[in-house]
C-alpha cells in the first residue's frame, strides 16, 4: 500500500498518525527508563525470555529456519515480481485484495484534520500518571514474587487494570516490559475510542465510521500481531527454534498468492462428499442460476413445494453443511420437497446483470416448480439479500395480480428498511463506492473485496486472530465447515452491486412506494399480502435485529417475527440435534422491536421445529413422494446430480 506522507499510510495530518507515533515514542521512553525487575531496556528484556546457552546442534536448526524463511520469501517476491510485470503490460488490477486496510483508509482521509490535535497532548500526559501506576503494580508483583511465587500470580492479574483475552496468555504477565505494553495499548485504544464519541461537530453516522476506523486500526497495530511484542510468539520460536515462523511463511505466502485469509483446511473439504452432499439433481439451468431437487426421504411429502433463494452473495451450501448441520436435508426428512438456487459467480459475461434479473430469476424459478410438479403454488425462503429480493417480487406479482403463486414467504435475516442497517453502511460513501467502480472494471467485482470487508467488521476475531495462529504461531489449519463456506467466495456483478448500495442501504428506496421498479413493474411493498415468517438474529451484525424488523411495518399480510438467539449465519444454522442457542416469540403486532422483546418468551434450542409448525399450518396436505417428486426418476430429463456445476465454479 503506498504511503501519503512521511512514510504514514494514512497521511501527516491523520489523527492515528499522531496516534501511534506518540505511543511508540513514550513506549520506548518507558522501557529505555528500565522497570522493577526488568533488564532496563526492551532488548534486555526480550533476552530474558531465550535460553541461555545455545549449543552448536541447536545454532544449526536456527540457521536452517532462516535459511528456509530466506528462501521461501526471496522465490515468492520473484514469482510476484513476474506476475506484476505480466498483468501490468496486459492492464490487469494490480491492487492485491488481501491489502483490506485500504477500506478504513479510504474512511479516515474523511475526516477533520487535526481532530485529536488538543486530546494527543491529553493522552500523553496520561501516559505519565500510567507509568506511575503501573510502576507501583510491577514494584508489588516482584515484592511479591520475593517473598511468595504463589501469590505473585495473584498479585500479577488481579491488579491489572485493563483486560483483553488477546492477551489472556500468562505469558503477558509474567514479564513486566509485556505487561506494560499491552496495557499501554490498551489504554491508548480505549482513550481514543471514546474521544471519537465526545468529538463535537460530527453528526451521527460520520462518528460511527470514524468509531469502526479507529477500532479497525487499533487492532491492525495490536502488540500481539508482531513478532518482537508477543511474548508467547517469542516463546514458541524458541521452543520450535524457528520452525513455527517457517510454517507461519508458508502459511503467509500461500495467502498472499490466493490473495485472500484463509481461515481452515482448504483440503478438508470437498462439495459433494462431505460438504453440499444431500442427493438430488439439477433439475433445470440459466444463465444465471441453478434449480437443484433434492431427493424425498420419506414416503409421503407435503404438497406444496418449497423453494430455497440463498443470497448470491454466498454459495448456497450455507444451508447445506456437513449432514449434522444441513437445514436443507433437515427440511427433506421432514417431508418437504425442497428446491434451492445455485447462483452463478459474476464473470465478465455479467457485466450487465442489475437486480430486475434476480426477480425475473425467482419468478422463473417459481414457475419452473409449479409447472414441474403441476402445484398452483410454493412455500419460498430469502436468504439475506435474497430476501431482501423475495420482498420485491412478491410486491411485483402482487401488482400483477399474481400473488397467488406464492402460499408463503418466510425471511431469513433479510432487511427491506435500510434506515438502521447496521456497520455495512460503513462502506456507502462515495469514496468507497468509487473504489468499488475502480476495482469492477472487468464488469465484475472480485470476492475477496467483499470477503475481506466483512471480516473487516470483525477484525479481531476474522483477520488478526487468525494472523497470529497462523502466520506467527505457525499452527495448522483447523477442519470447520463454516469458515470453509465463509472463504469460498463468489464474484458479484458490478452494476448490480453499486445499485445495491446506493438505492437500497444509502438511499432506502425499496420501502418508499414505487420510487423502485423491476421488470417494468413498480414496486410498492404494501401491496404485499402473501402470510410471511421473518427470523432475526440478536446478535446479528449484518442484518441488526431492529432492521429486520422494519418488515413489519411494509407488509400488510399476516406475520409471524421470530427473534433467534445468536447472528447472522449461526442464528439461523442451528439446528435442533445441536441443542444450542434459544430463540424468542412475542407479540408480532407490537408497536417495536423492544415492545416485541418486552412480550416475548425464551424458548431453548432450535426454531427450526416452530417454523415447521407455522408452515404446515399454512397448508398440511401430503401427497407420495412419486412421478417428479423423485428427480432423475425414469422419464424424467435432469442435467446433472447435486450440488452442480456453479456451486463449484471459481
Amino acid at each position: 500500500m503506498a504511503n501519503d506522507n512521511n512514510g504514514s499510510p494514512f497521511g501527516s495530518n491523520d489523527a492515528f498518525t499522531s496516534f501511534f507515533e506518540m505511543g511508540g515514542e513514550k513506549l520506548r521512553e518507558l522501557f529505555g527508563n528500565g522497570l522493577p525487575g526488568a533488564a532496563g531496556s526492551a532488548a534486555d528484556s526480550i533476552k530474558s525470555l531465550l535460553p541461555e546457552g545455545i549449543s552448536a546442534g541447536e545454532m544449526g536448526d536456527w540457521a536452517k529456519s532462516s535459511a528456509e524463511l530466506q528462501k521461501m520469501w526471496f522465490e515468492y517476491v520473484t514469482d510476484q515480481a513476474k506476475s506484476a510485470a505480466q498483468n501490468a503490460t496486459k492492464g490487469k488490477n494490480p491492487i492485491d485484495p488481501a491489502q483490506w486496510l485500504m477500506i478504513s483508509q479510504g474512511m479516515v482521509k474523511q475526516f477533520p484534520t487535526g481532530a485529536f490535535d488538543a486530546q494527543a497532548k491529553l493522552a500523553q500526559d496520561s501516559l505519565a500518571l500510567w507509568k506511575g501506576v503501573f510502576e507501583r503494580f510491577v514494584a508489588k508483583a516482584t515484592q511479591s514474587e520475593t517473598s511468595d511465587s504463589g501469590a505473585s500470580d495473584n498479585a500479577g492479574s488481579a491488579q491489572l487494570p485493563l483486560n483483553d483475552r488477546r492477551f489472556s496468555d500468562p505469558a503477558w504477565q509474567e514479564h513486566p516490559a509485556f505487561a506494560l505494553l499491552h496495557q499501554t495499548y490498551l489504554m491508548l485504544t480505549q482513550y481514543f475510542q471514546q474521544s471519537v464519541r465526545s468529538l463535537p461537530g460530527l453528526d451521527k453516522e460520520k462518528r460511527r465510521q470514524l468509531e469502526f476506523a479507529v477500532t479497525a486500526l487499533s487492532e491492525a497495530m495490536s502488540p500481539d500481531n508482531f513478532l518482537l511484542t508477543n511474548p508467547v510468539v517469542m516463546k514458541r520460536t524458541v521452543e520450535t527454534r524457528g520452525q513455527n515462523l517457517v510454517r507461519g511463511m508458508r502459511h503467509l505466502i500461500t495467502d498472499l498468492k490466493r490473495g485472500q485469509l484463509t481461515h481452515t483446511d482448504p483440503d478438508a473439504f470437498t462439495l459433494g462428499e462431505n460438504l453440499a452432499a444431500t442427493p438430488g439433481k439439477v433439475v433445470y439451468e440459466t444463465n444465471l442460476f441453478q434449480l437443484v431437487q433434492y431427493s424425498p426421504s420419506t414416503k409421503d411429502v407435503y404438497e406444496v413445494p418449497l423453494i430455497i433463494f440463498p443470497p448470491w452473495i454466498n454459495r448456497f451450501y450455507i444451508l447445506d453443511l456437513t449432514p449434522k448441520k444441513s437445514f436443507i436435508k433437515w427440511a427433506v426428512d421432514q417431508g418437504l420437497t425442497v428446491f434451492v438456487v445455485s447462483w452463478k459467480s459474476a464473470d465478465e459475461t455479467m457485466a450487465d446483470t442489475v437486480w430486475d434479473d434476480y426477480i425475473r430469476s425467482q419468478i422463473e424459478a417459481i414457475d419452473h416448480v409449479r409447472d414441474r410438479l403441476q402445484v398452483p403454488h410454493v412455500h419460498a425462503i430469502g436468504y439475506c439479500v435474497a430476501g431482501t429480493t423475495l420482498a420485491a417480487t412478491l410486491a411485483l406479482l402482487a401488482r400483477r395480480d399474481e400473488a397467488d403463486k406464492v402460499k408463503s414467504a418466510t425471511f431469513f435475516t433479510a432487511q427491506v428498511d435500510f434506515e438502521k442497517s447496521g456497520e455495512l453502511k460503513h462502506f456507502i460513501e462515495d469514496g468507497h463506492l468509487e473504489m468499488i467502480g475502480n476495482l469492477s472494471q472487468k464488469g465484475y467485482l472480485d470476492g475477496r473485496y467483499l470477503a475481506a470487508t466483512f471480516n473487516a467488521l470483525r477484525g479481531k476475531d476474522l483477520i488478526w486472530n487468525y494472523v497470529v495462529n497462523n502466520y506467527l504461531l505457525g499452527e495448522e489449519y483447523p477442519a470447520f465447515d463454516l469458515l470453509h463456506w465463509n472463504g469460498d467466495v463468489t464474484n458479484l456483478p458490478a452494476k448490480w452491486h453499486n445499485d445495491y448500495l446506493r438505492d437500497l442501504y444509502r438511499d432506502n428506496k425499496l420501502v418508499v412506494p414505487d420510487a423502485l421498479s423491476a421488470d417494468g413493474t413498480p414496486i410498492d411493498l404494501t401491496l404485499v399480502k402473501t402470510p410471511s415468517f421473518v427470523q432475526a438474529g440478536r446478535d446479528d451484525h449484518i442484518a441488526p435485529a431492529e432492521s429486520v424488523w422494519r418488515i413489519t411495518d411494509h407488509f400488510s399480510g399476516p406475520l409471524e417475527f421470530l427473534l433467534a438467539g445468536s447472528g447472522h449465519i449461526a442464528g439461523v444454522v442451528n439446528p435442533p440435534s445441536a441443542g444450542k442457542y434459544q430463540y424468542w416469540l412475542g407479540d408480532s403486532d407490537a408497536p417495536s422491536l423492544k415492545a416485541y422483546i418486552e412480550s416475548a418468551e425464551e424458548h431453548p434450542g432450535s426454531w427450526w421445529p416452530h417454523w415447521l409448525g407455522w408452515l404446515d399450518s399454512q397448508d398440511d396436505v401430503r401427497v407420495p413422494a412419486t412421478g417428479k417428486r423423485k428427480p432423475g426418476g425414469r422419464g424424467d430429463q435432469v442435467i446433472e446430480d447435486a450440488p452442480g456445476r456453479y456451486v463449484q465454479t471459481r
